[in-house]
C-alpha cells in the first residue's frame, strides 16, 4: 500500500485533470488568502512602516553581505530548526509538522503532475515519502493538539474546547487523517467507502487552504520575515527591544 501512488485509482471516476486543477486552485487560494489577511490586518503597511522607522534609527548601516548573513542565520534558526521555541516539546512537535508537511505537499504535487494516470510507473519512494510525511504531521499535530496547546497544557481546558486559533491545526489533522484512511480503504478494495473518505479528505483539505484569512496558516509566511527584520534591527542598532537574556530560558 505505502509503495503505490494513491491518486492513480481516482482516474476511474474523476477526469485526469481534476487533481492538478484542484492543486492549482488551492495554491491560488493560499496566495489570495494571505494577501487578504495582510490587507485586513494591515500587516504589510505596518511592516513597511516599522522597516522605514528602523532604517531611520539605524546607527550601524549594514552592507549586502551582512544582510545575506543575517538571512542565512534566520533560515537556519527560525525556519529550519524552529529555534524560537524554547520549549523542547513544542519545538519537536513543530518540526515534525513542518517537515512532514513539506514532504506531504511536495510528493503530492510530484505524483499528481508527474505520474497522474499510471502510464508511467510511480517510483516507490514517492508514495513512501508521502505516507511518512503524513505520519509525521499526525504525530506532531496530535501531540500538540492534546498535550501542548497553551489552553490545554496551562489553562486546564479540554482539548476539544476549540477557538478560531485552532482552525488551522484541526483542519490539517482532519485532512491528513482522512487522507490515510482513504488510502487504506482504497487499497483494501472498498470503493464506495473510499470515495466517501476521499470526499471528506477533499472537504477538510479545501477548508485548510481557503481558511487562510481566518487561521494561522499565513503565520508561516510572516514569521521568517519578522525574524529577519528583528535580526537586522539588532545588528544595525535600531532595535528598541531589550537585549536577549544570556541565562537559561524558561520553558513556554
Amino acid at each position: 500500500m505505502v509503495t503505490d501512488n494513491p491518486f492513480i485509482p481516482l482516474m476511474d471516476f474523476l477526469p485526469p485533470l481534476f487533481l492538478r486543477t484542484y492543486i492549482i486552485l488551492m495554491v491560488v487560494a493560499v496566495a489570495v488568502g494571505t494577501l487578504a489577511d495582510m490587507v485586513h490586518k494591515g500587516s504589510a503597511t505596518f511592516f513597511m512602516q516599522q522597516r522605514n522607522k528602523a532604517k531611520a534609527a539605524s546607527t550601524r548601516p549594514l552592507d549586502a553581505g551582512a544582510r545575506a548573513s543575517l538571512a542565512v542565520r534566520t533560515l537556519l534558526k527560525e525556519v529550519a530548526t524552529s529555534g524560537e521555541f524554547h520549549n523542547p516539546k513544542r519545538r519537536i512537535s513543530h518540526l515534525l509538522m513542518f517537515y512532514g508537511f513539506l514532504l506531504y505537499i511536495v510528493t503530492t504535487i510530484v505524483m499528481a503532475f508527474g505520474y497522474p494516470t499510471g502510464n508511467v510507473a510511480t517510483p516507490a519512494l514517492l508514495p513512501m515519502l508521502w505516507n511518512l510525511g503524513a505520519v509525521m504531521i499526525l504525530a506532531g499535530g496530535y501531540w500538540f493538539f492534546f498535550f501542548i496547546r497553551v489552553n490545554v497544557a496551562h489553562e486546564g481546558h479540554s482539548p476539544f474546547h476549540l477557538m478560531r486559533a485552532d482552525l488551522f491545526i484541526v483542519s490539517l489533522l482532519a485532512s491528513v487523517s482522512f487522507a490515510l484512511l482513504w488510502e487504506t480503504v482504497q487499497a483494501a478494495g472498498g470503493r464506495g467507502a473510499a470515495q466517501t473518505l476521499f470526499g471528506l479528505y477533499l472537504f477538510f483539505t479545501t477548508l485548510l487552504f481557503v481558511s487562510v484569512p481566518w487561521s494561522k496558516f499565513a503565520h508561516m509566511f510572516y514569521k521568517p520575515a519578522a525574524a529577519f527584520q528583528r535580526r537586522v534591527e539588532e545588528a544595525d542598532g535600531s532595535s528598541t527591544l531589550p537585549a536577549p537574556s544570556q541565562g537559561p530560558h524558561k520553558a513556554v
